[in-house]
């Protein structure tokens, strides 16, 4: 049954959806990262931002470390991310790794780059490094168990491979595990599918043709504005809008970089002090502190900068406070009401009544998004609840809603997100010391210590996952405050003479009390979110994120390697 699902999938490349990762497995070699039977003293999965910068040091310590990811090549989430208009939101130079030899070596175009450009600086980052001598792709992790008394994991790959590894890192971010709904009769459509993160990079000709988005989440809202002016006509299917903020894209000279390096090293030490990893911060002041002019003055001054500024330097009340977030709402939908003119559009993506909180949904960074949706050649179907007109089914030729109305189109991209922030963790086998497995232990609620360990899994770290700052900053700032946590935690442990480190239930459970009396301080627990466990069906609606703000976060996590409070240590000798 597998080889003909293997072999209907090669027959019919547009027509199947490809959903897990395990589809990608193949071995390239037999020796090298891609031998049988490694033995070694760090594992990592995982090869985008935190795989790369945890190979990097844990080479430099002189630990012998494999590290596998299931994708091409280098970059994690951009090695899949090649839909049409990925770009990233976070900019330069402050979205890259703190690798002097790489970033000294390294020009970018643009201070927001797309994903060719980002596979380039990955690609960069391996010939600097020469990250690829220790690393196997198309690999994917399909179990692993720790032995106690051997004080090692045992870790199983799709292709059938078995590395045992002392201390076990999972890399693998907050998108590893992509979520497509169950639409009733996908498997009726003729024409052309494709989720956003399995996209084929040789991409798929949409020019004249009907297209439909599904989903107005970043990668809809990049999508939909790549489609929008090449295409006969486009669909968008919006549950929620998108409280989108300009990017302001703009050029980077070699020359403009070359006057900013000398101080690239501060300013990414600044982006660490900075709560959400960037290289700015929330207003002094509240939001009433100042009057309607100097409000309005002041957020003037937010959209100019345009960007994050508006979300990550606004008032620093107004993530807190209702009502002061509602002047914050009200700016944002005037100045973006003020680009649409067909009113009826202007309602669905710019209400005047907010759908949520403005900023408690991290927001699409976008260049065209209003006015390419604006266009007489563009549909927006509200498929929200509030709407009752939902997605009922796919036919053969379109896609068909609780009106009746079938919408015919020729290509659909999926743009419906992630299994968010544990999906990556949960897919992987992984199987506690008390024979349960994480994925089980997991369908509740997630509980992490310190956003880098968990309880049962001894000598297991991951990054950029639950319970860490994540979603809520910059990728590359917390990568490599976690990173550096764990590469000292994992030096710390061979200094001591230690064989194993395993957090305890009971400082599990106070991390997590943490992690809720931040969120709770908060307006995000007032609506589903990426940050409060994502939309797919039946996960546990719960805060996934540390929300104090990564430079807090960095120093709570260290007071811990002091003396390895919260966890249990089991000697070598025992």
């Amino acid at each position: 049954m597998a080889a003909a699902a293997t072999q209907k999938s090669q027959q019919l490349p547009e027509r199947v959806i490809k959903s897990e990762l395990a589809q990608y497995a193949r071995r390239r070699e037999t020796s090298g990262p891609y031998a049988d039977n490694l033995d070694l003293d760090v594992l990592i999965v995982g090869a985008g931002f935190s795989g790369i910068y945890l190979l990097y040091e844990m080479r430099k310590q002189g630990y012998k470390t494999t590290l596998y990811d299931a994708g091409t090549g280098f970059g994690g989430t951009w090695r899949w991310n090649c839909y049409p208009g990925a770009r990233v939101d976070s900019p330069v130079p402050i979205y890259q790794l703190s690798i002097p030899e790489v970033y000294n070596t390294w020009n970018f175009t643009t201070n927001y780059p797309d994903w060719q450009e980002l596979q380039a600086y990955f690609d960069h980052c391996d010939k600097v490094c020469n990250l690829s001598k220790d690393t196997a792709f198309e690999t994917v992790v399909t179990s692993a168990e720790f032995d106690e008394e051997a004080g090692k994991w045992t870790v199983k790959t799709a292709d059938g491979r078995t590395a045992k590894t002392r201390f076990l890192i999972i890399a693998a971010g907050f998108a590893a595990k992509r979520y497509i709904p169950d639409y009733k009769s996908m498997e009726k459509f003729k024409g052309v599918i494709h989720h956003s993160s399995f996209w084929p990079p040789e991409d798929v000709n949409v020019k004249g043709k009907r297209v439909a988005v599904v989903g107005t989440g970043a990668s809809g809202v990049q999508i939909a504005q790549e489609w929008g002016p090449k295409v006969e006509h486009l669909t968008l299917f919006q549950r929620t809008p998108n409280l989108a903020l300009p990017m302001g894209r703009r050029p980077m000279s070699k020359e403009e970089q070359d006057g900013l390096r000398p101080y690239y090293k501060e300013v990414l030490e600044l982006r660490e002090r900075c709560f959400a990893g960037f290289t700015y911060d929330f207003a002094e002041h509240d939001t009433f502190d100042h009057t309607p002019k100097q409000r309005e003055e002041f957020f003037e001054s937010l959209w100019e900068r345009a960007g994050f500024a508006l979300w990550l330097g606004g008032y620093k009340d107004y993530l807190f406070d209702m009502k002061a977030n509602r002047e914050a709402y009200n700016f944002w939908a005037k100045k973006q009401r003020q680009r649409i003119k067909n009113p009826a559009k202007r309602d669905l993506l710019c209400p005047l009544e907010p759908p949520h909180a403005f900023g408690i949904k991290r927001p699409c960074l976008e260049q065209n998004y209003y006015e390419v949706l604006d266009q007489d050649n563009v549909d927006i179907v509200d498929i929200s609840e509030k709407g009752g007109n939902q997605i009922v089914e796919f036919t053969e030729t379109g896609i068909k809603t609780a009106d009746g109305k079938v919408h015919e189109v020729d290509v659909v991209a999926l743009a419906t997100g992630f299994d968010i922030t544990t999906g990556g963790m949960t897919s992987m086998g992984l199987k506690s010391v008390n024979g349960t497995y994480l994925k089980d232990e997991w369908k509740a609620s997630a509980n992490t210590y310190l956003g880098t360990t968990i309880s049962g899994y001894p000598n297991m770290f991951h990054l950029y996952g639950p319970h860490g700052p994540t979603l809520l900053s910059n990728g590359p700032s917390s990568v490599e405050i976690q990173g550096r946590w764990i590469r000292d935690a994992i030096n710390l442990i061979n200094k001591q003479g230690l064989k194993s480190i395993n957090a305890t239930p009971e400082a599990t459970k106070e991390w997590k009390q943490r992690i809720n009396d931040l969120s709770n301080a908060t307006l995000m627990p007032t609506t589903r979110s990426t940050y409060m466990g994502g939309s797919v069906p039946g996960k546990a609606f719960e805060q996934v994120n540390y929300a104090g703000g990564v430079d807090k976060y960095r120093g709570e996590i260290r007071e811990v390697l002091k003396d390895w409070r919260g966890f249990q240590t089991v000697p070598l000798t025992a």
